[in-house]
């Protein structure tokens, strides 16, 4: 497997930020902020728990929560791991074998092309900008062998925001159905929609054979917890990718487990209160790129907290970036973050991220920086002419 790009990003330049601008999650709750969100229950759980080890599938308090975010699913149907990455890997490991197929969508998470093409042959089906970000489903259907196994998607995209048209969506599954192939759906942005009308239904509950990710991670704003799970129908394979944690995480931390499950239970709560930052920092960002048209396009993301700009500037994005950490601790993630190793991806964009309540202040570094260089240049412009 090739470097993790954006944990190797971050590891540079993670403790040099000052602003954090291309955060994928939504804003972090105190320990104290979310305890009280517990009922009586769940509260004398806290206070009793026992550090042990716990079920290695999930608690299952835990795992009936979870459920309860689903139509098709149960608890049984529902295995836990620490984190999404985990998930990930599981899935991949127990799914495919090296005479399998699979196709990915780009730009997307790296894991989801990285753990595959370490296994068996990948074929990258684009995102397009000029289609507003969304899934060609002729050209799903043009990549299919008679061995591919598995599609995988992410709806809200990261990074671009994007969530696929519900028409798609099912021709999409249509397709899946068709030639008997797995969907894996990555729906870690799930729930943070601009507008709940555009939420598409789980992977799961809409095909038989599809399995969905998700994570206390992004939407709640939990990363701390490193709670995910995946949600499947077969509980043939979900037996399979817990013989592969079992060599992994093994089981998940007591303590995260009653944590999640609180705040599952106040999920409209805090979902509310997490949109409700993201949708004011929409309205900062679009005002933002409108002040500088000459150097930004803004697709506004259907869901999700983090777009995709394009950057304009003669220089390019890669030293657009690398100047805004080093000259003002502003963290954006380069479009090569984003490269794949299956076909081409846009080298002119940058993930910048909303789901915090810190981001006008970020903005603000950005700026001045913008304007620094663009007087800089102006500066530099009239002493050539002078000399001429």
């Amino acid at each position: 497997m090739r470097d993790f790009a954006l944990n190797l990003y971050f590891s540079r330049w993670g403790s040099t930020a000052r602003h954090h601008l291309t955060a994928s999650d939504c804003e972090a709750p105190t320990l104290a902020d979310l305890l009280n969100e517990a009922d009586a229950e769940d509260r004398r759980r806290w206070e009793t728990l026992q550090l042990g080890y716990t079920d290695p599938r999930g608690g299952l308090t835990l795992r009936d929560a979870i459920a309860r975010g689903y139509e098709a699913v149960t608890p049984e149907t529902i295995l836990c791991f620490a984190g999404a990455q985990e998930g990930i890997h599981a899935a991949m490991h127990a799914l495919l074998g090296p005479a399998d197929h699979v196709i990915v969508v780009t730009p997307n998470y790296q894991s989801t092309e990285t753990i595959p093409l370490g296994i068996c042959a990948v074929t990258g089906v684009a995102l397009h900008p000029s289609d507003d970000w969304s899934l060609d489903i002729d050209a799903v259907a043009a990549a299919i062998r008679p061995n591919t196994k598995l599609i995988s998607i992410n709806f809200p995209n990261n990074p671009t925001g994007k969530i696929l048209e519900r028409d798609r969506f099912y021709a999409l599954i249509a397709l899946c159905r068709h030639h008997g192939v797995w969907l894996f759906s990555d729906e870690v942005y799930r729930l943070i929609e601009r507008d709940p009308a555009a939420r598409l239904p789980t992977a799961v509950d809409a095909y038989e054979r599809g399995i969905s990710l998700g994570t206390m991670s992004k939407s709640y704003g939990l990363p701390g917890l490193r709670i995910g799970w995946i949600a499947c129908r077969d509980r043939g394979l979900l037996h399979e990718m817990e013989r592969i944690k079992h060599y992994l995480s093994g089981c998940n931390a007591a303590a995260s487990e009653i944590l999640a499950q609180i705040a599952l239970k106040a999920g409209e709560r805090i979902l509310a209160r997490n949109r409700k930052i993201a949708t004011g920092n929409i309205g900062l960002l679009s005002g933002f790129f409108e002040t500088y048209p000459e150097l930004f396009d803004w697709y506004v993301p259907d869901g999700g907290v983090v777009g995709y700009p394009r950057y304009k500037g003669r220089d390019g994005v890669e030293r657009l970036c690398t100047r805004l950490i080093e000259e003002d601790g502003v963290l954006l993630l380069p479009a090569s973050i984003y490269r794949s190793d299956l076909l081409d991806t846009p080298v002119d964009r940058f993930r910048i991220g909303f789901g915090r309540s810190n981001l006008a202040c970020g903005l603000e570094a950005m700026r001045g920086n913008l304007n620094r260089t663009a007087a800089g240049a102006s500066q530099g412009r009239w002493r050539s002419e002078c000399r001429l």
